[in-house]
């Protein structure tokens, strides 16, 4: 089963003494795990940008994410006119701001032929998906 991991998944995935590191690992670990390339900057920003309880120098957060995500999962990429093509279908998704940011992993899961977006913030998925689109789900 193809599945794409968020952000707040792969941040998860990468420090053991998160509650939700077991889970996310293991998707982490799972054949045909994708993730979208904004996901890689994401979690940069969170190792690095001190919301977690540690700061993560900026060379170890790149080698984590070079090892245990880019080492791991599939990079799914976003061309410009598919970029666009999302940003113009923001107001009838529901999406409004920041919101795009997660709303173009959703974009990505679908691009990439996933059955599932794992998320460990479901609430901020609510209002995107629509017939056809990848579930989205907590691990």
């Amino acid at each position: 089963m193809s599945v794409v991991l968020d952000s707040s998944v792969l941040i998860a995935a990468l420090d053991p003494g998160d509650a939700d590191f077991p889970s996310c690992s293991a998707l982490l670990r799972t054949p045909g795990c994708a993730v979208h390339l904004h996901a890689l900057n994401e979690t940069f920003s969170t190792l690095t940008g001190g919301s977690l309880k540690t700061r993560v120098r900026p060379d170890l957060a790149a080698e984590l994410i070079r090892e245990r995500i880019v080492g791991c999962a599939r990079v799914i990429v976003l061309e410009v006119p598919e970029i666009v093509a999302a940003q113009g279908e923001a107001r009838s998704r529901g999406v409004r701001g920041g919101a795009i940011y997660d709303y173009l992993h959703l974009v990505a899961a679908r691009k990439g032929g996933a059955k599932i977006l794992f998320t460990l913030n479901v609430p901020d998925f609510v209002a995107f998906p629509r017939e056809g689109d990848p579930e989205i789900r907590r691990p």
